[in-house]
């Protein structure tokens, strides 16, 4: 049986990227994995860290180089590349794009072209308006045949009520899950506290 290859795009929530990379390297050891990165994170250095360092540390861990531009996503599609592909973390801004059909960077263009082939999306979310502006449309995006979420919850509901935060150490799990057409549970998780 040939091996299924995932794609892993990376949005611009840079204070989740230390947890991400670490769910990227847990889904590289199981798959082989092609990096996605928007635009924006390929271009912004934050007090996170150095995008050129972020994006080097992704080519080292999947072995391929990162798709970084509109064009280098684009054949994603026609050429069925991908098996699954995981967004994380989605931010609030490309949620909205997804929900409205927007394909204006290299994740949107990359889920895009993905989709049309009928395979699974994974999001994990990370947006300070989760209970806010971005509820809408993750409440679209829920509703949309072949678009699974990794279980998520309020990272901080006393400072930021409002925030929501996907459980980035149920990423493979849940791309397992969405493999086999099934929404890992639960998806809302509860207080921890």
């Amino acid at each position: 049986m040939e091996a299924l290859t995932i794609g892993f795009a990376f949005c611009g929530s840079f204070c989740t990227y230390s947890r991400a990379m670490e769910a990227l390297e847990e889904v590289a050891a199981h798959y082989p994995v092609i990096p996605i990165v928007s635009e924006r994170s390929a271009a912004t250095d934050s007090r996170f860290g150095n995008a050129h360092d972020f994006m080097r540390e992704m080519q080292r861990i999947c072995d391929c180089r990162v798709v970084d531009s509109i064009v280098k996503a684009e054949p994603i599609g026609p050429k069925k590349l991908l098996d699954a592909l995981v967004i994380c973390p989605c931010t609030g801004n490309t949620l909205a794009k997804l929900a409205a059909g927007m394909t204006d960077s290299s994740v949107t263009m990359a889920a895009k072209a993905h989709l049309r082939n009928g395979r699974p999306l994974i999001i994990a979310v990370s947006t300070n308006d989760g209970l806010a502006a971005s509820a809408k449309n993750i409440g679209a995006l829920l509703d949309k045949k072949n678009v699974y979420f990794v279980p998520f919850g309020q990272d901080d509901p006393e400072k930021k009520p409002t925030s929501l935060v996907a459980d980035f150490s149920r990423v493979l799990p849940a791309l397992e899950a969405a493999l086999r057409g099934e929404q890992l549970q639960p998806l809302l998780l509860g207080n921890k506290n």
